[in-house]
């Protein structure tokens, strides 16, 4: 998850420096959105994994 997030960041960087401005908004929302999800999962999987070893 954290890989696409960085592919899409890297995408949205691309379209910016090109001038594809609409392009590079869309790619950096889904990038944000992606990290999100990354941080939430690897919260819950720590907080699991804590839960299990005691």
């Amino acid at each position: 998850m954290l890989q696409y997030a960085i592919v899409f960041f890297v995408i949205a960087l691309i379209a910016a420096v090109l001038g594809f401005s609409g392009l590079a908004a869309g790619a950096a929302g889904i990038a944000k959105v992606l990290f999100v999800v990354f941080l939430v999962m690897a919260i819950v999987t720590f907080v699991v994994n804590l839960a299990r070893g005691r």
